[in-house]
């Protein structure tokens, strides 16, 4: 275990030395965050203005969260496509742009839009299986098949981006690279999100902690600290999504070429894509 978390965080370390040679890297995360934010206000307001969802859900119900889903994943998918476009051209040595990025991601559009579509399809249903409340199989069915289908989608978008392919091809490309190279090691295997995920737990902690103590001296204190404690977390969850997308650049370029990227380190990438047993 103990090994098995110095390995990760030393990939979350060259992730983010990549990332401080680059730190233009993360106007991506933060233009995805600010296009799903109006994606949300989009759908959101109609929908309680209208109150849609009044008399349960139905298919027409279904229908709409299949098109926010759809949305959601393409802007999504989108600005990730442009971060790991433009982190591969880091890691060839180059000094990519926003636009550059951007200028990658447009030109595999109609791939981006056809996967965003089969995981709106994916995500519609594994939401239905998880609010099944009558039955706890379901739920814990749909539960373990999220985490299959984030497995098996992890190195979708590199593919997208450096392979002139459509999404359902990507798809298979990335299974057979989990097949190939990570397996039943997948899920021992602590990477940035475990990583972040206790960072930004303490950070809750240490935010809600301050603010407390803050509301007690003055509210004009405490609003303060609570929108700087927001702001940090903010930016600790934009952090983390540029380390992931140079993460899943270089790892995806290790496991078709075995070309270790500047700043990583060949070990590292070797155990994260160890063979199966």
């Amino acid at each position: 275990m103990f090994e098995t978390l110095s390995r990760s965080w030393g990939l979350v370390k060259s992730s983010a030395a990549v990332l401080r040679s680059d730190k233009e890297l993360m106007l991506f995360p933060v233009l995805s965050g600010l296009a799903s934010m109006v994606v949300l206000a989009t759908f959101a307001l109609p929908v309680f203005a209208l109150r849609v969802f009044e008399h349960g859900i139905g298919l027409a119900g279904l229908a709409l969260a299949f098109v926010f889903y759809f949305c959601q994943y393409a802007v999504i998918v989108f600005f990730n496509a442009a971060l790991v476009g433009a982190a591969m051209i880091r890691l060839d040595g180059g000094d990519p742009t926003l636009s550059d990025g951007l200028a990658a991601a447009r030109r595999r559009l109609p791939a981006i839009l056809g996967y965003a579509a089969i995981a709106a399809t994916v995500g519609v249903l594994l939401q239905t299986m998880k609010r099944q409340d009558n039955n706890f199989l379901v739920r814990l069915l749909g539960s373990g098949l999220g985490v299959a289908w984030t497995l098996a989608a992890f190195l979708v978008v590199p593919v997208l981006v450096s392979r002139d392919v459509g999404p359902i091809d990507a798809l298979k490309q990335s299974v057979a690279l989990l097949k190939r190279t990570w397996g039943e090691n997948a899920l021992g295997s602590v990477g940035i999100g475990a990583a972040f995920g206790l960072l930004t737990g303490l950070a809750v902690v240490a935010a809600v902690g301050l603010s407390v103590i803050a509301f007690q001296g003055s509210v004009a204190l405490g609003i303060t600290v609570a929108v700087v404690c927001a702001l940090a977390l903010l930016l600790l969850a934009v952090y983390q999504a540029a380390l992931t997308g140079i993460y899943s650049a270089a790892l995806y370029r290790y496991a078709v070429s075995h070309e270790v990227p500047a700043g990583f380190s060949g070990a590292q990438l070797e155990h994260a894509f160890a063979p199966k047993r």
